[in-house]
């Protein structure tokens, strides 16, 4: 009977270990079988200046040549933008997916249309398929996955598990190296490899206007850095890149809305440096937390970091 038990006691731990060393691959799938994919929300009341476009997005100028493409009523509240030049457009996500996006992108411009996703999460890649001018950066792990030019994110990249979604087939017809220009015909912008949420994850600086998208790395939300592929210390040293090469009156346009506005969510470098002072308190040992799993970090009254255990 002790064997019987100390056996079960043996075989109840290496469970618990080998659960706790892949909790960060586990939390997906959990939280599938534990949760329905959440319904969509009612269309909210819209800010000034923000209209329909259909029955799920949203459209908001920021200026005659950028636009914000909300989806107020999918459950992270995304937001894509698309860049106009004088000879091509981009766009910058693909959104949910929960409606296809083209017909939307087409009615605003007439130009051809390249598709850069910030990250491969579901949420980021939803429509990529409905448009045929892909590009993705230039990094050695995505070329490898690419065999012939078409790459399928792995489980770890798409998460489409919590939304019963298969990843999408992503036809890449460009790889844009990151920290050089790329040309849209009067406006250039510039790809900047900005991992710590994921490790593909980039943002795309505008430099005339002093605009960085910065996707999922900067949002006015919890930053996820506890899922699979996420890493606070790749967080920390983007931050300090960031912090050393971008001009004190930068803007940044996140890639999900707050919970109360349907405008476009705007930070400004004194949340990075909020962000990063946290990051480097987080290496020090000194940041105060809550919560296991993830701990979850106060930034400031708009921003939250959700890292691992011990992850320094």
């Amino acid at each position: 009977m002790r064997r019987l038990l100390f056996a079960l006691v043996a075989l109840l731990a290496i469970v618990l270990l080998v659960g706790f060393a892949m909790r960060r691959t586990l939390t997906p799938r959990l939280a599938a079988l534990v949760s329905e994919p959440p319904p969509p929300k009612p269309p909210p009341p819209l800010d000034p200046g923000v209209a329909w476009s259909g029955a799920w997005y949203t459209i908001e100028r920021l200026d005659e040549a950028t636009i914000a493409i909300g989806e107020p009523r999918s459950e992270g509240r995304n937001v894509s933008y698309l860049l106009l030049g004088d000879e091509r457009a981009l766009l910058f996500d693909a959104g949910e997916g929960a409606a296809d996006l083209s017909p939307v992108v087409y009615d605003l411009t007439d130009l051809p249309v390249t598709v850069l996703p910030s990250h491969l999460h579901y949420d980021h890649v939803g429509s990529i398929e409905k448009f045929d001018a892909i590009a993705l950066p230039d990094l050695p792990e995505l070329r490898a996955q690419a065999p012939g030019g078409v790459l399928v994110p792995t489980f770890d990249q798409f998460l489409g598990v919590v939304v019963d979604r298969e990843p999408p087939r992503i036809e890449v017809t460009e790889w844009w190296t990151p920290d050089e220009p790329v040309d849209l015909g009067g406006r250039e912008v510039v790809v900047r490899h900005t991992p710590g949420h994921t490790r593909e994850s980039v943002s795309l600086w505008d430099p005339r206007r002093r605009w960085l998208f910065s996707g999922d790395y900067l949002v006015p939300a919890p930053l996820y850095a506890f899922l699979p592929g996420s890493s606070i210390g790749a967080y920390r040293s983007t931050a300090r890149t960031l912090l050393r090469t971008l001009p004190d009156d930068t803007s940044f346009w996140g890639a999900h809305d707050e919970k109360t506005d349907t405008r476009a969510p705007r930070l400004a470098i004194a949340d990075l440096r909020d962000l990063s002072r946290v990051l480097e308190a987080i290496g020090r040992g000194e940041a105060e937390a809550s919560g296991l799993f993830p701990r979850v970090y106060p930034v400031n009254e708009r921003i939250e970091l959700w890292a691992d255990i011990g992850d320094h």
